[in-house]
C-alpha cells in the first residue's frame, strides 16, 4: 500500500463512526411514565383545585354552586383521564375501558342532548364508538407491550 492510501486510510478509521440516535427509553415494569412537563406537580394541583371547587360548592348551593360542582368534577375527571392516557401510551398498564368510554359517553351525550337523535339511536352510535375504540387501543397497547392487557 503506498503512503498517500495507507494516509487516507488511517484518517478514514481515525474518525468517528456516527451511531444511530438512541431508541427510546423503554419503561421497567414498576416505573410510571413522566410527564410531559417534567417534574412540575401540574396534575395534583388540578386534582387539589377540583376538591377546593367540589367542596365549595356543596356550601356555595344554587346555580353558581351546581356550576362549581360541575367543574370540579370536569377538572378532577380531565386529570384522571391524563394520567390514564399516559399510563396507556408507555404501555406502563392498560386503561383500555376508560379510554374508550370517555369518547362513547360525549358522542352519546352530544348526539342526545344536540342533535335530538333518539337515545336508542344515540346509545347505537356510542356503542359502535366504544367498540371500534376499544380495539384500536388494545391493538395499540399490545403493540408496545406484547400483552393484550397488564393487571398488576
Amino acid at each position: 500500500m503506498s503512503k498517500q492510501r495507507r494516509k487516507q486510510h488511517q484518517r478514514a478509521s481515525a474518525r468517528p463512526a456516527l451511531s444511530p440516535a438512541p431508541a427510546p427509553r423503554r419503561l421497567s415494569g414498576e416505573e410510571r411514565p413522566p410527564a410531559p412537563w417534567g417534574s412540575f406537580p401540574l396534575v395534583e394541583i388540578i386534582v387539589a383545585v377540583a376538591l377546593v371547587m367540589l367542596v365549595a360548592g356543596f356550601f356555595v348551593g344554587g346555580t353558581q354552586g351546581g356550576v362549581l360542582l360541575g367543574t370540579g368534577l370536569v377538572l378532577g375527571s380531565l386529570a384522571g383521564l391524563e394520567l390514564s392516557v399516559r399510563e396507556h401510551l408507555a404501555g406502563y398498564r392498560s386503561h383500555t375501558l376508560l379510554l374508550a368510554a370517555t369518547p362513547a359517553v360525549v358522542t352519546m351525550l352530544v348526539l342526545a342532548y344536540l342533535a335530538k337523535l333518539s337515545p336508542g339511536l344515540s346509545l347505537a352510535v356510542a356503542a359502535a364508538v366504544f367498540g371500534a375504540l376499544a380495539l384500536l387501543l388494545t391493538r395499540l397497547f399490545r403493540a408496545r407491550t406484547g400483552q393484550a392487557f397488564k393487571l398488576r
